[in-house]
């Protein structure tokens, strides 16, 4: 099996500060490992974004229910330069044996890797299961990288409730809306929707803030505006 993490830096690090998971802000930890897409290096996805999603088993009717779902929504996480990646502790063969079935049971092709990950070492590193877990059945959480390798949301979801995809695509869109710094995106926010600017620090920008046409009955902490980017 061809597996490394180069997280051992990063790890002392962060075991020191957070028990070990990774967190908001950090680096993502890389890996090298065997999926069914051929080898994949998380190092090489530098420059674009990335979900990184595991599920505690092939074959289960929770973990394929999502598995279609991002199957049909690729065309849309490539449109955002986003790249999936699907992470299971189970092994290459039965990654390949489950994509089959898939295919031939469902009709649907699932073209992003799934990563074969048996030693549970990707798992841990990203804090999916502490050092003590014998099996994998506390695996289903998403991680969303940013181009410049740091995490940018984590998302962790118990063994019977599956994920939305949809949400997870809502929430790649607005942290590349929001990444640099200009704006804010409220509730449930979607493309085109009002936004805010991010609130004044200090006491004299508090009255002047509102000074932008059609805010003046919103209070200084909530004030929507058109989106200019939109």
């Amino acid at each position: 099996m061809d597996l490394k993490v180069e997280t051992r830096e990063t790890r002392q690090t962060e075991a020191h500060q957070t028990g070990g998971a990774p967190v908001l802000g950090r680096s993502a930890p890389n890996f090298r490992a065997r999926s069914t897409r051929g080898t994949v290096t998380l190092s090489d996805y530098r420059g674009g974004w990335v979900v990184l999603f595991s599920h505690p088993a092939d074959f289960t009717p929770v973990c394929t229910s999502e598995f279609l779902a991002f199957a049909k929504a690729q065309p849309r996480f490539e449109a955002l330069g986003c790249a999936l990646l699907g992470l299971s502790v189970d092994s290459l063969p039965a990654h390949l044996a489950w994509v089959d079935a898939i295919h031939r049971d469902l009709g649907v092709e699932i073209r992003f890797p799934i990563i074969e990950d048996p030693s549970m070492t990707i798992a841990r590193a990203y804090g999916m299961l502490d050092e003590t877990a014998q099996n994998s059945s506390t695996v289903r959480s998403t991680f969303i990288i940013a181009p410049d390798g740091t995490i940018r949301a984590i998302l962790t979801y118990p063994l019977s409730v599956g994920r939305c995809v949809a949400e997870i695509e809502r929430t790649v869109r607005a942290l590349q809306h929001t990444a640099d710094g200009t704006r804010l995106t409220p509730e449930n926010w979607h493309p085109g929707d009002p936004v805010f600017l991010p609130p004044p620090t200090e006491t004299c920008r508090l009255h002047a803030s509102g000074d932008t046409e059609g805010q003046e009955d919103q209070p200084w902490y909530h004030r929507l505006q058109a989106d200019d980017a939109a």
